[in-house]
């Protein structure tokens, strides 16, 4: 069984003492590809140089996330603008809104955010989103511009179902982590998982953080890691009511469609 883990925050400090081995154990559990997450130009470049040490495994993301908004600069910009020609950069993002927070002003969130989707329809790679109590302002905005992108990713899903089948209106692909083995927070995502369909559906873990909390047992410090990603496959496999092999296959596939990795039908996308 085959696994690609679309968001794992691999430059993390809480990985410095142990990253081979993460990968490691990641490789035994199945997960043959891990896309690595930008969230500043800083990290994207690190996740970048990652990605270029262990080739056909690691790929990265390049943009900015929400929190840090605030420091998108024009230099800033031109950087992820030079790191989405890098051939292991596979998406643009992390990008989105966070109206939980507000570590960034929201109107300054929502120009980084136009910004950075200018970038990516003019690479021609997909987008990697995050969205946090910000769904009708990040609505309009992928509305009105969703014919220029390629394609696009809500990663963490963890709405209710509106958003959902606003996202899917949008041809939007849904990314499901450990959220749902969460039997309090991910209620409403264990009804909604059933409907999103095979062909947008993809899987990550968004490690370190998010954690299965039905993991036993509980790892060390709360720490998540890839190779927990077939937990939660298991469980959405579960909710879904699908035999966990052909989740597996299907998830798989679309994350190489969507990312264009080797070993599918993405590699023949134009």
């Amino acid at each position: 069984m085959e696994l690609i883990d679309i968001g794992v925050n691999l430059t993390s400090k809480r990985f410095d003492r142990d990253r081979d081995a993460i990968l490691d154990r990641a490789r035994e559990a199945g997960v043959q590809a891990m896309i690595i997450t930008g969230t500043t130009p800083q990290a994207s470049v690190e996740a970048v140089e990652l990605a270029e040490q262990h080739p056909h495994l690691l790929y990265a993301t390049a943009g900015m996330h929400p929190h840090t908004a605030r420091d998108l600069d024009r230099s800033a910009l031109e950087q992820i603008r030079e790191l989405l020609d890098a051939p292991q950069v596979v998406a643009a993002g992390e990008m989105g809104l966070d109206f939980n927070r507000d570590f960034s002003p929201r109107p300054q969130q929502e120009h980084a955010l136009e910004q950075q989707l200018q970038l990516a329809a003019a690479s021609g790679k997909p987008v990697f989103i995050h969205q946090r109590d910000a769904h009708a302002r990040l609505h309009a905005i992928l509305k009105s511009c969703r014919d220029s992108l390629t394609d696009a990713v809500v990663h963490c899903f963890t709405d209710n179902r509106r958003a959902l089948y606003d996202y899917l209106d949008l041809d939007l692909h849904i990314g499901v982590t450990g959220w749902i083995c969460d039997d309090r927070r991910g209620k409403e995502l264990r009804e909604l998982v059933r409907e999103i369909p095979e062909n947008r559906l993809m899987i990550e873990t968004d490690a370190p953080y998010l954690v299965p909390r039905d993991l036993e047992p509980a790892p060390p410090g709360g720490r998540n890691e890839p190779a927990f990603l077939p937990h939660v496959l298991a469980a959405i496999a579960h909710f879904r009511q699908q035999p966990v092999e052909m989740l597996a296959a299907t998830t798989t596939e679309n994350a190489r469609r969507f990312f264009r990795l080797p070993g599918g039908a993405g590699r023949n996308r134009s």
